[in-house]
């Protein structure tokens, strides 16, 4: 066939695989979950997660009263990332197999680097807990507040990551270089030699070079009814039935809720509400911290959509004992909202997340191989799939090639997943 690949270049392609693989870095530390694609093809590659359950227990022998449906939450998850990168190659540049071997090399960099920016963007807008630090990073104190807030809320203990801008991970590698200084120590040389941090307070470390940032918040004076009559209390369900008497999923990671104001204030925003505390998800137990809320989007002047929902337990609401991830100490009709990213000129999102909080979902493309196009395919041992086509032009002597993968990342629950920001 005139347009099959050479032997040199399925080598050059086993190759790539393995640097591709070697190069995604986040996208290892999330939990993966393999579909079926027709399946996906049919429901326009969206299917619907579950997020765990939450169970309620009781005090005595005597059940009867206590027998209760349970709510099973579900989050949308799609297949919706398309990456490729094509290039062309003339038949005198395909003279030098080295050039040819750099330009894939290049290709699987990138397609690498859009995985492991789709992992960090996804934990870095949709996770809700948020841990906010005075001054640069310092080290161990840092990472240390992250996992008490995620203890207090009930988040599993083991898979903890966290993934910092390359300034605040050398900021928490020279503490590290300086208070465990001593010679022949494995954790002051790695800090000192390799600006190497490492496991620190149950959470792997990872340095980054595409850390996004988030400028400061410019809203002023928001506040929002916290009372029961304020009609801003969120009641879980698992799905919702249309005038028509359709029935449909419902995605309770995000809440419409009303405040006086949304002026200045935008996607991606962190905040707080005067006296509504953080419970731990299990025992339900006020930990005294406040409760850290994300902007998901500013659909009107007085309406925001948040997450997560502001969910207090409720007497005869079954699904918010399950599900109540707040108490709220004092309510308010006017609770003062305070935003938390306030660092003037903007601050690193640095994410962190427990594994099963996000994530990944490979796809597959149907390329035919009897079209005129050379094709290979192979799979990352995550399933994530790369497709390599090449195609030759007789009019022009140049030779087209393109690297392609499909995938998804979602996020599915925002209350095991935050940001740490400096400053």
């Amino acid at each position: 066939m005139s347009n099959s690949f050479s032997k040199e270049e399925r080598v050059a392609f086993e190759d790539l695989l393995e640097g591709f693989q070697d190069a995604l870095v986040l996208s290892r530390n999330v939990s993966v979950y393999n579909t079926d694609q027709t399946m996906m093809e049919r429901t326009n590659n969206v299917i619907w997660r579950p997020q765990p359950y939450i169970a309620v227990s009781y005090t005595g022998t005597d059940m009867t009263a206590n027998f209760d449906d349970y709510t099973q939450l579900t989050v949308p998850a799609t297949i919706g990332f398309q990456k490729s990168v094509p290039w062309i190659m003339s038949a005198t540049e395909l003279r030098d197999a080295l050039q040819e071997q750099r330009l894939g090399d290049a290709a699987r960099q990138k397609l690498a680097s859009d995985i492991n920016v789709a992992v960090l963007t996804v934990a870095g807008q949709q996770g809700t807990l948020v841990v906010k630090r005075p001054g640069a990073a310092s080290g161990f104190d840092d990472v240390a507040v992250i996992e008490a807030l995620m203890n207090e809320q009930g988040v599993p203990m083991e898979d903890r990551y966290l993934a910092l801008s390359s300034r605040d991970y050398n900021g928490m590698a020279s503490d590290l270089a300086k208070n465990t200084r001593s010679f022949g120590n494995e954790i002051s040389d790695g800090a000192l030699r390799r600006a190497f941090v490492g496991q620190i307070a149950s959470f792997g470390t990872y340095k980054l070079d595409y850390a996004q940032r988030k400028a400061a918040a410019a809203g002023a004076g928001i506040t929002i009814n916290t009372t029961a009559a304020g009609g801003n209390y969120y009641v879980p369900k698992a799905t919702s039935t249309s005038a028509t008497g359709e029935t449909s999923n419902v995605d309770n990671r995000f809440q419409t809720v009303t405040v006086n104001s949304t002026t200045s204030i935008a996607v991606g925003d962190a905040f707080t509400i005067a006296n509504v505390n953080n419970w731990h998800m299990i025992t339900k137990e006020d930990t005294g911290q406040p409760k850290t809320f994300r902007v998901s989007a500013v659909p009107s002047a007085t309406t925001l959509v948040i997450s997560p929902p502001l969910i207090p337990a409720q007497a005869g609401v079954d699904s918010t004992q399950q599900y109540a991830n707040c108490k709220i100490t004092s309510a308010a009709a006017s609770a003062n909202i305070t935003f938390l990213n306030t660092t003037v000129g903007g601050m690193y999102l640095n994410c962190f997340w427990q594994r099963d909080a996000i994530e990944l979902l490979p796809g597959r493309y149907a390329v035919p191989s009897d079209a005129g196009a050379a094709v290979m395919r192979a799979s990352t041992d995550q399933g994530i799939e790369l497709v390599m086509t090449k195609q030759y032009d007789i009019n022009t002597m140049k030779t087209k090639y393109r690297l392609d993968t499909l995938f998804g990342v979602v996020c599915k629950q925002p209350e095991m997943a935050g940001v740490l920001l400096f400053g």
